[in-house]
């Protein structure tokens, strides 16, 4: 029997958009399990954003032994804006990295991101949303900076959640003038 090559594609895509789809479901079944637990006082807020701090952390830490200044900190710079993107590319985000003007800056943008349709979907405010991505992408940082001594930064410019169409993030090295 012959194989297909388009259909098989097509499966392929279908399943990881379905595990994408099933990822994403998970993460706000659990948030709301967890405001469930802890009781009618409880801030989803609170709750979200303090659970994307401890899964960028965790995920920090998985991503350490790919970190390191070989290629100094624009090549670390690079590491992390990669990890990144590849994450969010896993859950259904189109990422794109550009060199900024200065040196040791990147800018990292989210050309789509199916999380605040999620959000929405799960009644979670997009405040929420974008407090959580950011939360996330800061943990994550945190874990790298620890490890290797560093003190890379990143800022959010523009955010989907905010109307902005693209969620626009600069990492830098505030030690470098």
């Amino acid at each position: 029997m012959a194989v297909d090559p388009e259909k098989e594609i097509s499966d392929l895509w279908r399943a990881l958009q379905g595990s994408q789809e099933s990822t994403r479901r998970t993460f706000y079944q659990m948030r709301q399990a967890l405001l469930e637990v802890a009781g009618p006082d409880a801030d989803p807020l609170d709750i979200s954003v303090r659970a994307w701090g401890i899964i960028g952390k965790d995920m920090g830490k998985a991503y350490l032994p790919r970190m390191n200044l070989l290629k100094g900190i624009e090549g670390l710079m690079m590491n992390v804006a990669r990890a990144y993107q590849g994450l969010w590319t896993t859950n259904g985000a189109v990422v794109k990295i550009e060199k900024g003007q200065k040196t040791n800056e990147l800018f990292i943008t989210w050309e789509r991101c199916p999380w605040p349709t999620s959000a929405k979907e799960h009644g979670a405010s997009m405040k929420e949303d974008l407090q959580g991505c950011d939360t996330y992408l800061r943990e994550f940082l945190e874990e790298v900076n620890a490890f290797l001594g560093t003190n890379l930064k990143i800022d959010t410019l523009k955010s989907i959640p905010s109307g902005d169409g693209v969620c626009v993030r600069r990492l830098y090295n505030p030690e470098d003038k």
